[in-house]
């Protein structure tokens, strides 16, 4: 655990400094505008924000079934899950990685997940553009690939990722 960083539930006052945040781990995520933080704010069951005094050094967003979201990803995820949390974006600030920051909102969420009765995580990590920092990681912290796809008209090609629950 990092010392003196707190994982608690997003609030509206949080939401323009994670614009920022989020846009500088372009590509690892997609930018998004604050209208988009908005729109996730209502609409999932998991928004978290990791601080660390009074800034935002790390968020994750996840969702279960049933969402009306856009993404080829999370689509894939529902075609072939009943049960799941996916995580749409982790993004911790750069100044702040390594600290364990990462993995205290995965842990969180694991525990929201077993709260709810959901046997399993899903996400996806960039094979193309590459981002070997984040397959690392994510294999550290027991998710295994089911399956690829090409998104972004084949620009990018993504790992799909679960992590059973009852497994950890």
């Amino acid at each position: 655990m990092s010392p003196g960083v707190e994982i608690r539930p997003v609030r509206q006052g949080d939401l323009e400094a994670l614009v920022p945040l989020n846009n500088a781990a372009v590509p690892a995520v997609n930018a998004l505008r604050r209208q988009d933080f908005e729109r996730f704010a209502a609409l999932v069951p998991y928004f978290r924000v990791a601080v660390l005094g009074d800034a935002a050094v790390g968020m994750m967003i996840a969702l279960g079934p049933g969402v009306d979201y856009d993404s080829p990803n999370y689509r894939w995820f529902e075609r072939r899950y009943d049960g799941f949390l996916y995580v749409d974006r982790i993004v911790v600030d750069p100044a702040a990685r390594s600290a364990g920051i990462g993995a205290q909102l995965y842990a969180d969420l694991a525990a929201a997940a077993r709260d709810g009765g959901v046997p399993r995580l899903a996400c996806e990590v960039n094979l193309r553009p590459a981002n070997d920092r984040s397959l690392r990681f994510h294999e550290r912290l027991g998710f295994r690939g089911v399956g690829t796809q090409d998104t972004e008209n084949g620009s990018k090609t993504v790992q799909l990722m679960i992590r059973e629950l009852d497994e950890t």
